[in-house]
């Protein structure tokens, strides 16, 4: 940096102010400062300068399951808004494994990183002190600690709407297969299948209903079992689209037609599910723009700002494509 100040002609705090954006170094100073790192190479120690700022300018985001294209894309909001806000992110699969969960989470304790994304709606142990909480934000679902706010959508309205669309297509027997029950989002997703059939006066069908996890395995088995109902369903309200298209595989093999014999209906709008045969209708959550809220929030939250109490909750929408159609007379 000295040699820097040397050429550009100035001191060598102008110099790291400059570096730093401070908006007390004039435009014409910052062009000369800029000209003599570009001529000489010089690159920040990023390490040295979170010593002496005592922060690492490095978030951690845990995720439950990375090989999951609709994390995958949180992951890349997120990233995308931690280079904006001048981090660098760290990550951390945690495989649904509470212990790999705790030892991530020593990295906040440590100081490696100043904050982190949960994904997954799991508080870890270490984490849970009251002061720890102020650099954490949950994304998708919320965890048990009130003084971490989650960005999420509502998933409750969003499986309403999905099933209003099968019950407007004239649809009455309609099927349900729910995710993982340990997440927050499995009964707020029937709870909203439950409500639209209540609306539109159609009994409750228990036998219509299976669980497993949010997987092509699931979709594929509880599917199956549906078919060898002596009714089985003239459509069906997926938990995820993994599981649908577990359905619709299940359904073909089966010489149905998806969606003239059964319709199908998914929840989340990953990339797959516009390539799928056919086409999926499903709910849109935006993978994206969560983890972008969530990064900036977590920034936000980093920098001293106060967060929403109840967090944030961001816009879905029904996205209608080929799987599905009136049930056949």
């Amino acid at each position: 940096m000295a040699d820097i100040a040397r050429i550009a002609g100035v001191s060598v705090a102008t110099v790291s102010r400059a570096l730093a954006g401070s908006p007390r170094v004039t435009g014409e100073t910052r062009e000369r400062i800029e000209a003599a790192v570009r001529d000489t190479g010089y690159v920040v120690n990023r390490m040295a300068r979170s010593l002496r700022l005592q922060q690492a300018r490095q978030v951690f985001v845990m995720v439950p399951n990375i090989g999951n294209p609709f994390h995958a894309s949180v992951l890349l909001g997120a990233e995308e808004a931690a280079v904006a806000a001048g981090f660098h992110v760290l990550i951390g699969n945690t495989a649904g494994d509470p212990a790999r969960a705790e030892e991530h989470a020593r990295q906040l304790l440590t100081g490696a990183v100043d904050g982190m994304l949960l994904l997954g709606g799991r508080m870890p142990e270490p984490l849970k002190a009251p002061a720890l909480q102020e650099r954490l934000v949950a994304v998708i679902e919320p965890v048990a600690a009130p003084g971490v706010p989650v960005v999420e959508i509502d998933n409750q309205a969003g499986a309403r709407e999905a099933t209003r669309h099968l019950i407007g297509l004239g649809h009455r027997r309609i099927g349900h297969i729910g995710g993982s029950p340990g997440t927050t989002a499995t009964p707020k997703r029937f709870a909203g299948y439950a409500e639209a059939l209540e609306e539109a006066g159609i009994e409750p069908q228990p036998e219509l209903v299976r669980y497993g996890v949010f997987s092509i395995a699931t979709g594929a088995e509880q599917m199956a079992e549906l078919l060898e109902l002596p009714e089985p369903p003239t459509a069906m309200f997926c938990g995820s689209d993994e599981i649908a298209m577990g359905a619709i595989r299940t359904i073909k093999q089966a010489r149905l037609r998806v969606p003239e014999d059964i319709s199908v209906v998914g929840f989340d709008n990953i990339y797959f599910a516009a390539v799928t045969d056919p086409p999926l209708t499903t709910i849109d959550q935006p993978a994206r723009q969560l983890g972008f809220e969530a990064m900036r929030l977590l920034a936000d939250r980093l920098a001293g700002a106060a967060a929403p109490k109840r967090g944030v909750t961001v816009p879905y929408r029904l996205v209608v494509r080929a799987s599905t159609a009136p049930p056949r007379r």
